[in-house]
C-alpha cells in the first residue's frame, strides 16, 4: 500500500511558504492527559488555519478499540471517524527583526493500530510537499514530578548536528515505542531533520487536566519556532492548580509523596534542554545552513 493511496489533499494554490516546519501531535501511548495534542493544537488553532491534507482512517485503526462516534444535528446523524487532519497556519506577520514568521504545518491525529508504515509515509510524503525544513514531534509522557513545579520540556534528535548545536542529546531510550519513535528514525534515515519534544506529567494525577504542562511545552516551541501561540492557559493553570491541590489534600499518602517529590525536584539539576532562547537562535541558524547548502 502506497502512502498516496490513503493521503487527500486540499491544498489548491497555496503560494509558497516561508520557512515550514512541521508539528507532529498523536493522541495515545505518547499523550499523557492529552498534553502534546493541546500543544500542537496552540499553533494551529487560529481563524486562518486551514486543512491541507488528511490520512484515511479506515486501514488504521481497530474501530472497536478507536470507536467512531454518531452525532445527531437538526435531524441528520453523522458518524466522526477517527480525524489526522494536516493544518497550515501561516504566518504572515513580521516578527521583531522584521522577517516574516514562520509557517507551520500541524498534524493532530490518532496513533494508528496497523500499517505504521504507511501512515508514517503518508506523514512524510506531506512534509516533502509542503517543503517542511524540520519535522518536530511533541510528546508527553508520566513521570516521578509534584504537580506544584513547572514540569521540564526534555528533548532529543538523531540528527547530530542539530545536537550539537542545540544541546540535545541524541536517542538512547530502548523498550516499546510508539508511533512518533518509528517517525523520527525514518525521517533520520531520508535525512529529513527532527527533534522529538517532550514534556512531564505527574504521574498520580494522570487523568487529570495539566495546562501548566502544555503551557511549559507551547512556551518552548515558540521560542524554538519563533511562532506566537494563539491560547492563554494563564486561567486554566490557577483552576487547575486548585484541583489538583485539593485532591492532594483529602490524601495524607499521597501528600507526603508530593513533598518528597518536591525536594528532590528542587534538590536535583534536570536534565533539560537549553533556554528555549538559546534553542530557538540555534534551531534557525541550522535551517538557514540547510537552506544555504541546498
Amino acid at each position: 500500500m502506497q502512502s498516496i493511496d490513503v493521503l487527500s489533499f486540499g491544498m489548491g494554490n497555496i503560494g509558497s511558504l516561508e520557512r515550514p516546519v512541521m508539528l507532529v501531535g498523536l493522541e495515545g501511548w505518547f499523550d499523557v492527559a492529552s498534553a502534546a495534542t493541546a500543544a500542537v493544537n496552540a499553533f494551529t488553532s487560529a481563524n486562518h488555519a486551514v486543512v491541507v491534507g488528511s490520512i484515511d482512517p479506515d486501514p488504521f485503526y481497530d474501530f472497536t478499540q478507536q470507536r467512531p462516534h454518531v452525532t445527531i444535528d437538526d435531524g441528520v446523524r453523522e458518524f466522526v471517524w477517527p480525524t489526522n487532519d494536516f493544518v497550515l497556519q501561516r504566518s504572515g506577520i513580521a516578527g521583531p527583526n522584521g522577517k516574516l514568521q514562520r509557517d507551520v504545518v500541524g498534524l493532530i491525529g490518532v496513533e494508528p493500530h496497523f500499517n505504521w508504515r504507511t501512515y508514517i509515509d503518508a506523514i512524510i510524503t506531506v512534509a516533502v510537499a509542503m517543503g517542511c525544513e524540520a519535522v518536530v514531534t511533541v510528546g508527553a509522557s508520566a513521570e516521578a514530578i509534584p504537580h506544584t513545579r513547572t514540569p521540564p520540556v526534555t528533548g532529543s534528535t538523531a540528527t547530530p548536528d542539530l545536537a550539537s548545536r542545540l544541546g540535545l542529546s541524541q536517542p538512547s531510550y530502548q523498550g516499546i515505542t510508539g508511533v512518533a519513535g518509528v517517525l523520527n528514525a525514518e525521517l533520520e534515515a531520508r535525512n529529513i531533520p527532527s527533534i522529538s519534544l517532550r514534556v512531564g506529567i505527574p504521574h498520580y494525577l494522570m487523568n487529570a487536566e495539566h495546562p501548566l504542562a502544555v503551557s511549559a511545552l507551547a512556551r518552548h516551541l515558540s521560542h524554538v519556532l519563533d511562532v506566537p501561540t494563539t491560547t492563554d492557559l494563564g486561567e486554566q493553570v490557577d483552576n487547575w492548580r486548585e484541583v489538583h491541590d485539593e485532591i492532594i489534600a483529602h490524601d495524607d499518602q499521597l501528600r507526603m509523596y508530593v513533598r518528597m517529590l518536591e525536594a528532590e525536584f528542587d534538590r536535583r539539576a534536570e536534565a533539560q534542554i537549553p533556554t528555549a532562547d538559546d534553542l530557538g537562535d540555534q534551531f534557525e541558524s541550522f535551517l538557514r545552513d540547510q537552506r544555504d547548502d541546498t
